[in-house]
């Protein structure tokens, strides 16, 4: 079996060939530039993962939501479990940058982060 993927660790988006053993096994990789795309493709097939990007609601600060993101990959498969446990999560202010925000997110081992602060109203 064949799957055909887009890479996107860089601007250059190949599009990469990963040829499957029956018995699910990378057999070749084939059409990306350089190593980086190789690597992202046996990932993509073996264990896709992306990054989280969103918002988390503040209480008593000067913004009714922060910023965050994942301070790495999550599994692909928990992306949503992880949104769900973000959109029920609440913290108050003040919020500075880089803050945890949510800690081992849904067992992952990676934490909710700010991107940006959220001070305290008043």
């Amino acid at each position: 079996m064949t799957r055909n993927i887009t890479c996107v660790t860089c601007p250059m988006g190949c599009s990469v060939t990963v040829e499957i053993s029956d018995s699910g096994e990378i057999i070749s990789v084939s059409g990306n530039t350089c190593k980086r795309g190789e690597e992202y493709a046996k990932n993509e097939i073996t264990h896709p993962q992306r990054s989280l990007a969103t918002t988390l609601r503040v209480e008593g600060g000067i913004y009714n939501v922060v910023p965050c993101k994942s301070a790495g990959p999550l599994p692909k498969e928990k992306i949503f479990e992880c949104m769900e446990a973000v959109n029920s999560t609440c913290v108050n202010a003040p919020v500075k940058l880089g803050d945890v925000l949510v800690k081992n997110i849904c067992g992952t081992g990676v934490d909710i982060v700010a991107t940006n602060h959220c001070p305290r109203k008043g």
